[in-house]
C-alpha cells in the first residue's frame, strides 16, 4: 500500500537531536511501514532523514518545539499543507496519515470528493483539541477519517468521536537503545522531560530529598511563562546547573562527562535539554526512572525508552501508565508521592531484562506497524 504522512513542523524527522516526541512516532511508523514493504511517503521538511519517499515541503523545520503565532511560521504552515495536499491527491495514495488536528481539517476538506481515507493519530488530551472535536461533530461515519488513540486512557478521554478505533501505542526500535544489568548502574536516579508542572519535576525532587537519592533531570524548557515561572521555582532547590547540549557522545562520554557530575558530591543536579545520544547513555546507566507525573499523560514515550534500556520505572497511576509499567515487574505503579518513597530501596528487584523484553513484545517498532498494517487494510477493504 501507498502510505502518506503528513509530518509536524516542529523538529525534522529522524533527527531526535532535541526533544520531538511526535516527530520519533512519526519517523517510527516510516521504518515499521517500510519494513513490512509497504512505500511509505513523508511530507516533511528537507533536513529530515527519511526511511520511504522524502515528500519535500519547506526547507526547514521549526527551531523551537513551541513558539508564538508568528506570520512566518502560518505561511511555512501554508505551504507544507498545499504540497502535502498535492502529493495526496496525485491519485497513488491508498491512505493519508496525519497527527495534527489543524493539518486535519485542511487535508480533509481538501480530499473530500476524493476516496482516499485519512487516519489521524490523537497524540494530544483532549482539552488541546476543542478546535477539532468542534468540526468533528459534523462528521458521518461515512466521511472516510479514523481516529487512532494512542492508549485506552486516551480513548475513553474521546468516547463519541467518530470512527474511533482500537488503541495502538508506539513503539520503538529496542535496538537503538543500550543496556546493562543491575550491577553495571550508577545509584542515580533520572527524571526526563519537557519542564513543566504536569511532568512533576517538583514531586521528583521531593521524593529524592525525602529518600536521600541523587536526582538528575533532563528536559527542555519550553517558550511558555508558566514553564519558565516553574522552573524558576524548582531551580531554587537545584544543587548544580550543567548544560551538556554541546557536549558530543564518544566511547569516553561517561568516564568524561557522566562521572565527574555523579561525583561531585551534589544531590539535585539538572543537565538541561539533551541529544537522542546523550538521553540513552543517562537513561542506561540509571538505578530508576521517577515519573512522578501530575495529569493524565496520553502515552508516556519517555517510559519505553526507559524501559527499553533495562531501567524501571517509579510512577504515579495517572493516564496511560498502568497500561505501560508493569507494577512489580518492569517498576511500580503507585498512587501517592509516600509510596513512591517507600519504594525507591525496592527498585534492585526489578530484572532489567523484565523491563527489556516487556518492550521488545509490547512496544517495538514491528508491533506498531503491523497494527497500523491491519487498520489500513481493513479501512480499504
Amino acid at each position: 500500500m501507498n502510505i502518506l504522512q503528513v509530518a509536524t513542523l516542529n523538529r525534522p524527522i529522524g533527527l531526535q537531536s532535541r526533544y520531538s516526541p511526535i516527530e520519533a512516532v512519526i519517523y517510527n511508523i516510516d521504518r515499521g511501514l517500510s519494513g513490512l514493504r509497504h512505500h511509505s511517503i513523508v511530507a516533511c521538511p528537507a533536513d529530515s532523514v527519511v526511511f520511504g519517499e522524502h515528500c519535500i515541503t519547506i526547507a526547514k523545520a521549526f527551531t523551537e518545539y513551541w513558539s508564538e503565532n508568528k506570520k512566518e511560521q502560518r505561511d511555512e504552515m501554508k505551504k507544507h499543507l498545499l504540497i502535502s495536499l498535492e502529493r495526496a491527491i496525485r491519485g497513488d495514495i491508498d491512505i493519508i496519515h496525519l497527527h495534527d488536528a489543524t493539518m486535519l481539517e485542511y487535508i480533509f476538506r481538501g480530499v473530500l470528493t476524493g476516496p482516499v481515507p485519512i487516519v489521524m493519530t490523537l497524540h494530544v488530551p483532549v482539552e488541546e483539541e476543542a478546535a477539532f472535536r468542534k468540526w468533528n461533530k459534523y462528521l458521518k461515519p461515512s466521511a472516510g477519517v479514523f481516529f487512532v488513540p494512542i492508549s485506552e486512557y486516551q480513548r475513553k478521554q474521546h468516547e463519541g468521536l467518530i470512527n474511533l478505533q482500537e488503541v495502538i501505542h508506539h513503539g520503538i526500535d529496542i535496538d537503538d537503545y543500550p543496556f546493562l544489568d543491575s550491577d553495571d548502574r550508577e545509584e542515580y536516579f533520572f527524571s526526563l522531560g519537557r519542564i513543566t508542572r504536569d511532568k512533576g519535576q517538583d514531586r521528583a525532587i521531593e521524593i529524592a530529598k525525602r529518600s536521600g537519592l541523587q536526582l538528575i533531570i533532563a528536559g527542555n524548557v519550553q517558550n511558555k511563562e508558566k514553564d519558565r515561572l516553574f522552573f524558576s521555582e524548582i531551580s531554587e532547590s537545584i544543587d548544580l546547573f550543567a548544560d551538556l547540549s554541546t557536549v558530543p557522545v564518544d566511547k569516553d562520554y561517561f568516564s568524561r562527562v557522566m562521572k565527574p557530575i555523579l561525583d561531585s558530591g551534589k544531590q539535585i543536579i539538572y543537565i538541561g535539554e539533551l541529544s537522542d545520544d546523550q538521553k540513552k547513555q543517562w537513561l542506561v546507566h540509571a538505578r530508576a526512572m521517577l515519573f512522578p507525573i501530575q495529569w493524565g499523560e496520553p502515552f508516556g514515550l519517555v517510559l519505553i525508552e526507559s524501559m527499553a534500556c533495562g531501567t524501571p520505572v517509579i510512577a504515579l497511576n495517572r493516564g496511560s501508565v498502568p497500561e505501560i509499567v508493569v507494577h512489580g515487574e518492569t517498576g511500580f505503579v503507585v498512587n501517592t508521592i509516600d509510596e513512591i518513597v517507600a519504594l525507591t530501596d525496592s527498585i534492585s528487584a526489578i530484572d532489567p531484562r523484565t523491563c527489556r523484553r516487556h518492550v521488545a513484545d509490547h512496544f517495538s517498532i514491528d508491533v506498531m506497524a503491523r497494527k497500523y498494517s491491519r487498520l489500513y487494510h481493513r479501512i480499504r477493504n
